[in-house]
């Protein structure tokens, strides 16, 4: 098994019944970030976008952004 990190923005906007869009401009993160870490097409993320998206949002535990998930090879 193969451990992957997974953004979990999709549900987090919803949960704060919120746009991409919004978030983006909430967050100061350009649309084209956000939309790669959604879809999971990133390689790296920035602390510095995570503190900002947890400010956005009022999330308290890093673990609402982002997890770990097993994935079969």
């Amino acid at each position: 098994m193969e451990k992957v990190v997974v953004v979990n923005l999709k549900s987090l906007v919803e949960k704060h019944g919120i746009s991409m869009k919004e978030l983006s401009r909430l967050a100061d993160i350009e649309p084209a970030i956000l939309s790669k870490l959604v879809n999971n097409k990133r390689q790296s993320i920035y602390f510095d976008h995570i503190a900002r998206i947890a400010d956005a949002l009022d999330v308290k535990d890093i673990r609402e952004i982002i997890d770990i998930e097993e994935r079969m090879e």
